[in-house]
């Protein structure tokens, strides 16, 4: 399969040191050794910290946008680094060279491409451009709740869910820079509209994204 994995930030960067990128590393390569793989990195912790700091000068959100895909790429190649030669090693900073560095037959690794595009939309509007049959959106918990699982102690997940139903979950997003909550509308819009099979998972364990892949997990978004 062609396979899209989105890996959020805060997961690769929890404790700012190497383990995670080696452990993704480890996994990513024994997954690339069936699949044809892309990699879309958020930006996480420190993304936020620096938007904060533009923020507080009073500059637009595009600016504050525009730091934060500098951040995800800066990230996008400390994956790249753990995963040496198996990966192309320039960051694409759009699809068509994302498309155009996968026919060297290296794994691709990219982060953020423009203003008011989570990384969440970013993997879903690359797995459309490539034709992905898959992607897998490794998050900070087990899948989709319908309230904030760190917060509420009744909060149910859904083991699958319709597009539709996820972006009434959504709706009340914030839409500001760094303030993507779980997965932003853009990205619904394209995984609806393209009818792209899409599941999430707790990315704290790596091998999850492995299991994403051919065993029930997480939540699957499909159309219904």
């Amino acid at each position: 399969m062609r396979i899209v994995i989105a890996i959020g930030g805060s997961i690769l960067l929890k404790e700012y040191d190497n383990k995670k990128f080696e452990e993704y590393a480890k996994i990513i390569n024994e997954i690339n050794k069936e699949h044809e793989i892309f990699i879309v990195v958020g930006g996480g912790r420190p993304a936020r910290e620096y938007i904060s700091v533009v923020r507080d000068m009073g500059l637009s959100e595009s600016i504050c946008d525009d730091i934060g895909i500098q951040v995800t790429r800066i990230n996008a190649k400390l994956l790249q680094l753990a995963l040496r030669d198996v990966a192309y090693p320039a960051i694409p900073e759009n699809f068509q060279e994302a498309l155009e560095y996968s026919a060297t037959g290296k794994i691709v690794i990219m982060g953020g491409t423009e203003p008011a595009h989570s990384t969440d939309a970013v993997s879903s509007i690359l797995a459309e451009y490539v034709d992905a049959d898959l992607v897998i959106n490794a998050t900070s918990v087990d899948g989709l709740y319908d309230k904030d699982p760190n917060k509420f102690d009744d909060a149910q997940m859904f083991s699958q869910v319709t597009p539709d139903k996820l972006l009434e979950i959504v709706s009340t997003n914030d839409n500001k820079a760094g303030t993507y909550e779980f997965i932003d509308k853009t990205a619904i819009g394209i995984i609806k509209r393209s009818n792209i099979k899409t599941v999430i998972v707790n990315g704290n364990n790596p091998e999850n994204v492995r299991t994403a892949i051919s065993k029930p997990i997480g939540t699957l978004i499909v159309n219904q």
